[in-house]
């Protein structure tokens, strides 16, 4: 019997191929096809560094391997089974399902996710190879169907969107006249000239390496690296004892001494070298009186070979410090390009996403570098302005960077799909100012903005491939359009702070006064100067009847201070006032603030213009997943002020500024996928993202004459919806203009 059953099973292997006619052989080329796409997507998401030519014959070798080995074993498996059908398509079938099943489970997608594609994959593949078998039969009809369903299929995919909801830009009746001054977004006067320094030994660049106008020292920090794995070193040619100081560099023509701005990329494949992604800033500075210095740190990015460096954050920060130190030796050289050219006292630190932590961390260098010899190098340099694009915020040594009178800028997209969290708006909260009036913060959220196109070098994928496929850009703004905004509001920040234009400081206020330079998108825009006079910020204790300047009461309104909270409803590590009107059948709430004397007397003192709060729309919030019409809903809110006299004027806020719905982002093509790639990160279609209104008395004083600012008692804030939701912080009164000049040397290293 068993010679028998051993005869069977040579003679059904033997068979093996008996099935796959010329049809179905021809065939194979859609599994094929399905198994080529998929590496060479996975490959070019992680590069090896030889280039996109050598990652695609990667990718084209592998999937002919995997299919020739993995494909003939199934089709011998399914020999012994006696199915009589074409074996070895099916095992190559099931070989490219596999592979695809195995490469985005391993790409951050849940293998429920994962099966689904793999399983649409090999139909797709499975109908496209048997198109191409009928159409080599000659069986036009049929073939060109099937090519055509075949075709039609990710077509639909990619046109079918996924109602998500993004506000458009608006301008109220009641908005501030345009900024009168030169576009900050067009290229100013200066000529410049673009240079590099560096190791002069970099194997990959010859910028930094034979082409370098001035070679640098390399740096050990091996006080903070511990690992550095040997591939790492042999792609680099040096490991964590002797990183390179290189640099890009665009400096304006003339005797100088010029403002500093150092420039910091974020993680990325560190094969796909990010520095350069920021030429249109350093041109754009240069060419406005800045040396601008894009920093080269690929060496402490990503690599799917060699992972990353340890203690990258903290590094990435102390590389900053070493790069200032080496800028201020080239400063005291004779014959040196920066040679008597660096304003030491007007110097400022630009990131993008881990580099936005990086350059906060640097301005607060002394929390984690107190005694480096790095720290006391660089404090000659006086860091007055800090902008972080689409930052990180992780806490390093169980510490975050705390900035005190420094200027701080963030940007961020509400269709972030990397850094999908305002992580800068925690920043934003972190700096404070001790009677520096001159001195501000701002923050910008874009409705259509993503993550990676504030980098020119990044594409057009916030994450990396394969995975990165499934992120939809039907809404995403053009990449010009977001990097001009990017050249408008961090040169119009840098002449505001760094050259006392103060006339800038409009739009940092108000969005509205450069919308004339913008393109098309709703923003929101926080600001704070550090004159204000604060009435409420709801941090300082629990008592929801007390705030900082008086007591508070309310009627008509549920009311609560209450966390505020990002996409993951993680805490922002602040605290606001949500009010929610619950007065049935019609009829208004108010939420009152009676103002304490001193609050009433400093308004004489300090000449205050008007009254300043932030407020988040939250009228979205009842739902998960609210229809277009409750996402676009907006609460319809009153201020009033009333002094000791018992006089009061109430004013509409929609009069001064359109309260706008807050974006409802999807992220990726299909809604099934939200929850179901990187850890359910994309599950929230929002967060709390604030909106500043500032509301002059002279408004209050138009509805009514009798009303003296300079005696307020009462701040009342009426919600005239049923259902209306907000959520109020930072109620104050702003001063009036400021001259910049007091910035210039508000912020040393140490």
């Amino acid at each position: 019997m068993h010679k028998r059953i051993l005869w069977e099973l040579a003679r059904r292997i033997l068979d093996t191929y008996r099935y796959d006619t010329q049809l179905w052989r021809t065939a194979l080329a859609g599994p094929w096809l399905i198994c080529f796409l998929v590496f060479a997507a996975a490959v070019l998401g992680i590069p090896t560094g030889l280039g996109t030519a050598a990652d695609v014959m990667l990718a084209t070798c592998a999937a002919t391997l995997v299919l020739a080995c993995a494909g003939n074993i199934l089709a011998v498996l399914l020999a012994l089974t006696g199915l009589r059908i074409p074996r070895l398509y099916a095992g190559s079938l099931l070989s490219a399902s596999g592979a695809v099943l195995l490469v985005f489970y391993y790409a951050d997608l849940e293998l429920e996710a994962a099966a689904a594609l793999a399983g649409i994959a090999a139909l797709l593949g499975g109908l496209g190879g048997l198109s191409i078998g009928l159409l080599r039969r000659r069986r036009f009809t049929m073939g060109l169907l099937l090519a055509a369903v075949v075709l039609a299929s990710p077509l639909a995919l990619s046109t079918r969107g996924n109602s998500d909801t993004s506000p458009e830009a608006s301008v109220s009746n009641g908005g501030p006249a345009p900024i009168d001054a030169e576009n900050p977004g067009e290229p100013g006067n200066y000529t410049y000239r673009s240079f590099t320094y560096g190791s002069g030994q970099d194997l990959h660049r010859s910028e930094y390496g034979d082409e370098a106008e001035l070679t640098t020292a390399t740096v050990d920090a091996s006080a903070y690296i511990t690992s550095w794995p040997k591939l790492r070193t042999l792609f680099w040619g040096f490991d964590h004892s002797s990183l390179p100081v290189n640099a890009r560099v665009w400096m304006p023509d003339g005797e100088g001494p010029y403002p500093l701005v150092l420039m910091v990329h974020g993680n990325h494949m560190m094969e796909d070298y990010s520095e350069g992604g920021y030429a249109y800033l350093g041109e754009q500075l240069a060419s406005r009186g800045f040396i601008a210095v894009s920093l080269d740190e690929n060496f402490l990015n990503y690599s799917a070979w060699s992972g990353i460096p340890d203690n990258d954050f903290k590094v990435r920060t102390w590389m900053i410090l070493k790069h200032l130190q080496q800028i201020g030796i080239f400063a005291e050289q004779s014959g040196n390009p920066f040679y008597q050219k660096v304003d030491y006292s007007r110097t400022a630190l630009l990131g993008h996403s881990r580099g936005g932590q990086a350059v906060a961390m640097a301005a607060d260098a002394g929390r984690w570098f107190k005694n480096d010899p790095a720290l006391a190098a660089a404090a000659q340099f006086h860091i007055a302005s800090v902008i972080a694009l689409a930052p990180t915020d992780k806490a390093i040594d169980n510490q975050q960077a705390r900035l005190e009178d420094v200027n701080y800028l963030t940007l961020q997209g509400a269709r972030d799909g990397d850094v999908h969290d305002f992580y800068g708006d925690r920043q934003y909260i972190r700096s404070s100012f001790t009677g520096a009036a001159s001195s501000f913060k701002s923050s910008l959220y874009i409705a259509d903005a993503n993550h990676s196109q504030f980098n020119t070098s990044w594409g057009l994928y916030d994450q990396s491939l394969p995975a990165g496929l499934f992120l939809d850009r039907t809404d995403i703004m053009d990449g010009d359009a977001q990097r001009q905004i990017a050249k408008v509001y961090v040169t119009a920040f840098l002449e505001a702070t760094l050259d006392g234009k103060e006339v800038y400081q409009d739009l940092f206020r108000d969005y509205r006064s450069g919308l004339q330079w913008l393109p098309g998108t709703a923003y929101y825009n926080r600001f704070q100067s550090g004159g204000n006079i604060v009435v409420a910020t709801f941090d300082e204790d629990r008592n929801k009847n007390t705030v900082t300047g008086g007591t508070a009461e309310a009627a008509g309104l549920a009311w609560r201070e209450e966390v505020a909270k990002d996409r993951e409803s993680k805490s922002k590590a602040t605290y606001g006032l949500v009010l929610e009107h619950s007065t049935k059948g019609g009829g208004e709430g108010y939420y009152r603030i009676r103002l304490k004397n001193s609050i009433a007397s400093g308004l004489a003192e300090s000449g205050a213009a008007g009254l300043t709060f932030s407020m988040a729309n939250r009228n979205a919030d009842s739902k998960d997943t609210p229809d277009a019409a409750q996402a676009a809903a907006s609460p319809d809110v009153e201020v009033e002020l009333k002094d000791s006299n018992q006089a009061a004027a109430r004013l509409p806020l929609n009069e001064v500024m359109d309260i706008l719905p807050l974006p409802q982002t999807r992220f990726t093509l299909l809604p099934w996928l939200e929850e179901r790639m990187s850890d359910g990160k994309y599950g929230d279609l929002s967060e709390a993202v604030f909106q500043t209104y500032e509301l002059p008395f002279e408004r209050f004083i138009e509805v009514e004459p009798g009303l003296d600012p300079d005696k307020l008692s009462e701040i009342t804030f009426y919600l005239q919806g049923e259902g209306d939701k907000i959520m109020l912080d930072d109620i104050g009164f702003y001063p009036k203009g400021i001259s910049m000049e007091g910035s210039k040397q508000t912020a040393i290293i140490q």
